[in-house]
């Protein structure tokens, strides 16, 4: 893929205006009550997985409407008495959970770590999911990004996303975690899901999002065809009459919008030959990150990738994140 969105010293500077509804703070308060209205932690169960120097443990906490979540919960064996950082990290699209031996960059770094399931995916990439969703939609187009998208209350991100959070709630109730120093994290999918849980909780400690989906939705649109946004562009291709709609319900889960409404100091990363996460929409999320937040200075930093697609900085940007978050969230 040739670059084909606007010129870097375009994109340094492009804070576009996005379309938010006037009751966003409103509904996401009323969607995190309901759900918090239950304990987060339901069980952890410690597994054995064959390594000798991480514990593990097989966790389930309640998501969106009380529904029970899977997630891997990890930490540095040996570790225990002691109050470690914990990084909860997100799927990219289509996957679940995995296996547990998978993710251990953040525990061999010293960090805790929460990987959270993924509602209803896992069978389209990586090594599966356990996490239903047993919540039914209308008509959708294939895959997920449709999924009850005719209204805010009943879409599938707004589980997904209440989930994320709840699972910051959960691991703070975890052994050996530090509550005050939990950091989201996540690539594509996931990383949407961690600029989400940015805006929504306010005392996160660090954020680490790469290639974010779910930013600047209305531009996406017009610029790319590729999955998962053209989920949409197919869904509304015969639901014409349904276009405000639409985009109504996505103005509630952008992340420019929740974004806006953070507070942690945040590490992006944006490749500029990725059509799947197009930059400018990229560059919209991290141009506008903390404006809302209520702090005079959100100190942000973003990697540009200019040769590279969706796999952004790959295990380079993974050392550059481990550099940034060190300095920032010591263990």
């Amino acid at each position: 893929m040739a670059l084909f969105d606007l010129p870097l010293d375009q994109l340094e500077t492009y804070r576009p205006e996005v379309p938010e509804p006037d009751d966003l703070d409103a509904f996401w308060r009323r969607t995190l009550d309901e759900a918090r209205a239950r304990p987060a932690l339901v069980d952890a169960v410690r597994v054995d997985t064959g390594l000798t120097l991480v514990d593990t443990w097989d966790v389930t906490f309640a998501g969106h409407g009380g529904d029970p979540v899977k997630a891997w919960f990890s930490r540095p064996a040996g570790t225990d008495g002691t109050l470690l950082p914990a990084v909860v990290e997100y799927a990219g699209y289509g996957r679940g959970r995995g296996f547990p031996h998978e993710r251990l960059t953040w525990v061999a770094a010293g960090y805790a770590s929460l990987v959270m399931d993924t509602r209803g995916q896992g069978s389209q990439h990586g090594s599966g999911g356990d996490t239903p969703d047993p919540v039914g939609s209308g008509p959708a187009a294939p895959g997920f990004v449709t999924r009850g998208i005719d209204d805010p209350a009943t879409y599938y991100y707004t589980r997904l996303i209440t989930d994320a959070v709840r699972a910051v709630d959960a691991v703070r109730e975890l052994p050996g975690v530090d509550p005050a120093r939990v950091v989201a994290a996540g690539n594509s999918q996931g990383g949407g899901l961690s600029l989400a849980v940015a805006g929504l909780v306010p005392d996160l400690a660090a954020l680490l999002t790469s290639v974010p989906f779910l930013c600047h939705v209305g531009r996406a649109l017009g610029i790319t065809d590729q999955h998962p946004y053209g989920e949409v562009v197919t869904y509304l291709a015969v639901q014409r009459e349904k276009v405000d709609q639409v985009m109504r319900t996505l103005s509630y889960v952008d992340g420019v919008n929740l974004g806006r409404r953070a507070t942690a100091p945040a590490h992006f990363a944006v490749a500029l030959r990725d059509s799947i996460c197009p930059p400018s929409t990229v560059f919209a999320a991290y141009n506008h990150y903390g404006s809302r937040g209520g702090s005079p200075v959100v100190e942000t930093e973003i990697c540009v990738y200019p040769f590279n697609h969706h796999e952004g900085g790959d295990a380079l940007h993974v050392r550059r994140q481990l550099e940034w978050l060190r300095e920032r969230v010591p263990v």
